[in-house]
């Protein structure tokens, strides 16, 4: 597209009109030839800085909030609209894939991911095309609007010109909805998780962060809803919409029966059997199964394809040897410990051995509710470190030490992969180790740095040994 494609031509000037664009980037470490870049840093020399980084790679026009003297066209626009602003290029350049597929947002504190994963599978086994942007698929679990409609426009070349249209589950982060990653989108859907403590560094109040949750499903952003009401907010959620709303609840199932190796229940008058574990994941079944009855599955096809969804990578994902179950899950909000370790609880029949941590430069807040959670449901407490960042390892387990309750079994061990051996040399016949807060993960964060570091990987290794 020419940049007179994308703005009046008032902003720049006709002779500049014609230039050609090919991309938008926010990150001027991927621009290329062609590329226009906005310039979003608040601070005007590290905004400049990054202006002269993406001209030095190619970048044929630069969009910011104060003007400056450039070899290349500039648009200003103010700083409120940059997002929007930023959104709407994205859409432009990817020639608007969104309007050839249906969209479903994902939403909540936990669960986004398995719900969506589950979504997905259950409209793909059932031969309505289906994939997922989310946790799993990069690192942030919203993209950057320029990502996103990349991603929506690669998934609607996977299925080709002319096919109906395709279904895109979409994990959308309170984050995304504040920085209006999601602008522009409207979905076919919008579900509901539930909502407990979690990036109040960011939102400060618990009520900022349900309103920011709560954006998705306004009519701006969605056509229906499906909410889970068994949580306080869902319930004022759900009270609240201008658009119809499917509330799910545990009242909707019956013979609940799990086990270490999956769950059965009733619902709708047809036995549900699922390889999923867990009391929380009968609720993310039951978000899911909603939803695609919503979109118009029967519900024969819900339950035939929920017998043959695999767990996700990193939730409630068993790894089993020498005779013991190691649960490792993404768990890392006080809310989420607690109801993985009660599962756990109500599931194993010897002791629960916890190992967790709390990320750097994060909500300080839920440290020691942490520490209180995982003493109260853990027969003996492993505090290790779980991506320090910047922050002090030492500082970070202080802090969760000083939720722990009294009188209970405490061990801190700074290196991760030692307190993963630490817990598992512990473990007997019946007991159930939980290794928490890191799940899919692949990397430690310390400092600047990536350091590979896989619970997952640590515990198959630890397992191993024990077994010779």
């Amino acid at each position: 597209m020419h940049l007179g494609d994308l703005f009046p031509v008032a902003s720049f000037g006709l002779d500049d009109a014609s230039t050609e664009v090919l991309s938008v980037e926010i990150d001027s470490r991927q621009c290329s030839f062609g590329s226009l870049f906005v310039a979003g840093s608040r601070d005007a020399d590290q905004r400049r800085r990054h202006i002269d980084d993406a001209l030095a790679r190619g970048a044929v026009a630069v969009v910011s909030t104060e003007f400056l003297a450039l070899p290349v066209p500039m648009v200003v626009v103010p700083a409120g609209e940059l997002a929007s602003v930023t959104a709407r290029l994205a859409a432009d350049l990817s020639g608007h894939p969104e309007r050839e597929l249906r969209l479903v947002g994902v939403t909540g504190t936990n669960g986004k991911t398995t719900v969506s994963s589950l979504l997905s599978h259950l409209l793909s086994f059932s031969g309505e095309p289906s994939g997922v942007i989310g946790t799993l698929t990069q690192a942030r679990t919203t993209p950057a609007a320029p990502d996103l409609y990349r991603q929506l426009r690669e998934w609607r070349r996977h299925w080709g010109e002319g096919s109906a249209r395709p279904h895109v589950v979409v994990e959308v982060s309170s984050h995304a909805l504040v920085q209006e990653r999601v602008a522009g989108l409207h979905f076919d859907l919008a579900v509901f998780t539930n909502l407990s403590r979690d990036h109040l560094d960011y939102h400060g109040t618990m009520e900022e962060y349900f309103l920011a949750k709560s954006q998705l499903f306004t009519p701006d952003y969605t056509d229906r809803a499906v909410v889970w009401v068994d949580n306080t907010y869902g319930e004022r959620l759900a009270n609240s919409l201008r658009v119809p709303v499917t509330r799910v609840s545990r009242t909707d199932v019956a013979d609940v029966v799990g086990t270490l190796r999956g769950t059965t229940f009733m619902w709708r008058g047809r036995v549900v059997s699922s390889g999923l574990v867990g009391g929380y994941n009968v609720d993310n079944l039951l978000l899911a199964m909603a939803a695609a009855s919503d979109l118009g599955l029967t519900d024969e096809a819900i339950v035939d394809a929920v017998g043959e969804f695999r767990p996700v990578a990193g939730r409630f994902d068993i790894v089993r040897g020498s005779g013991l179950d190691v649960v490792v899950d993404y768990a890392h909000t006080p809310d989420g410990l607690e109801r993985l370790l009660s599962d756990v609880r109500e599931l194993c029949a010897g002791r629960v051995i916890t190992v967790f941590g709390c990320g750097g430069e994060r909500d300080r807040g839920k440290r020691p509710l942490m520490g209180e959670v995982a003493t109260r449901a853990s027969d003996i407490t492993i505090v290790t470190t779980d991506n320090p960042r910047h922050e002090s390892p030492d500082a970070i387990m202080d802090e969760i030490m000083s939720g722990v309750l009294p009188s209970t079994r405490v061990e801190r061990i700074p290196d991760r992969a030692e307190a993963i051996a630490r817990a598992i040399a512990e473990a007997q016949p019946g007991d159930v180790v939980v290794v928490a807060g890191k799940g899919h993960e692949r990397v430690q964060t310390v400092g600047d740095r990536d350091v590979p570091f896989s619970d997952h990987d640590v515990v198959a290794e630890e397992l191993r040994k024990r077994e010779c």
